[in-house]
């Protein structure tokens, strides 16, 4: 059985990646901080992180690096790491800190278990693709419904 870490102060958050990350071949364990995933990772390792890039005093890219750290003391074995971003720019944060693969939010089901697979099969999942749907108002919409 495969066990992922999912890492967020937020509530919702942690219940929706929990909600679609988790199966009869998954165990979801949540931390809400930066500590306690690192605490976690060194105790029990985890097959995945799923880490927060906004999270307290030690967001996504202070874990990813610190998890990366402690590796090469060789205090842990290699745990992939998958970080949710709030935006497009954030990408370099992620690739930077280390971190085997990122998530635009908002999150959706979908892209959260292909992200899973890719990482718990040892590759990894660059949400390159993703581009938010623009949202349409007023006379936009109209035309794109076939208005005038």
């Amino acid at each position: 059985m495969a066990k992922i870490l999912v890492a967020s102060d937020a509530p919702s958050v942690r219940r929706e990646i929990s909600s679609a990350t988790s199966s009869r071949e998954i165990e979801v364990l949540e931390a809400t901080s930066g500590p306690e995933v690192v605490r976690t990772v060194l105790a029990d390792p985890p097959d995945l992180v799923i880490v927060d890039l906004q999270m307290g005093n030690m967001g996504g890219m202070a874990v990813c690096l610190e998890l990366r750290l402690e590796e090469s003391y060789r205090d842990v074995p290699h745990v992939p790491v998958l970080m949710l971003i709030d935006r497009r720019p954030d990408v370099f944060l992620a690739r930077r800190s280390g971190a085997e693969g990122w998530l635009v939010k908002p999150l959706d089901a979908l892209r959260l278990r292909r992200a899973t697979r890719a990482l718990l099969g040892g590759g990894t999942y660059h949400d390159e693709s993703y581009q938010p749907v623009p949202v349409l108002s007023g006379a936009d919409a109209e035309l794109e419904q076939g208005g005038r």
